[in-house]
């Protein structure tokens, strides 16, 4: 039996598995990108490192999350195109509980979206049907490579300087 942590991106409920999540975390101020993809709500500082943060809400339905005490930024370990784990911060609504599944819990949707391939199988939990996130189809290639790209050594730059 498998744990998932519990969400909503709008009044409808999602799963993360919780083997992906590194640590959930208050909605922390969050620095943002200028002309960052569509989802891409900024950076945040975790430990020293430079964290990418997508809201879940804005990826799929266009609107960001609404900033309540229940919304939640959720690290999860990414696997970039190269297959290296990075962490990704994922701002979710309404986390609030986790849930306990069997993977033969879970059935397809008979629907399928290239826009939203992030989205899993669903399952039913006390009468709600929730569908599972899949945290390594989140990010399109080109999204991936924009937020994992590797900082360019520049001349003009000092060990100095990469520190604010």
């Amino acid at each position: 039996m498998a744990l998932f942590v519990e969400f909503q991106i709008a009044n409808d409920g999602y799963l993360l598995a919780a083997t992906q999540v590194v640590q959930v975390l208050p909605l922390v101020d969050i620095k943002r990108i200028p002309r960052a993809p569509a989802g891409v709500a900024g950076v945040i500082n975790y430990h020293g490192e430079s964290v990418p943060v997508v809201d879940l809400s804005e990826l799929a339905t266009g609107e960001p999350a609404a900033r309540n005490l229940s919304t939640r930024l959720i690290l999860v370990r990414y696997p970039d195109r190269t297959a290296r784990e990075r962490l990704l911060g994922v701002i979710a609504e309404k986390v609030t509980q986790t849930v306990r599944r069997e993977s033969t819990d879970f059935v397809a949707t008979g629907v399928a979206s290239d826009a939203a391939s992030y989205l899993g199988p669903v399952c039913t939990a006390d009468g709600r049907l929730l569908q599972r996130v899949e945290v390594h189809k989140l990010l399109t290639a080109d999204v991936s490579d924009v937020l994992f790209r590797q900082p360019e050594e520049d001349s003009w730059s000092s060990p100095e300087s990469k520190h604010c």
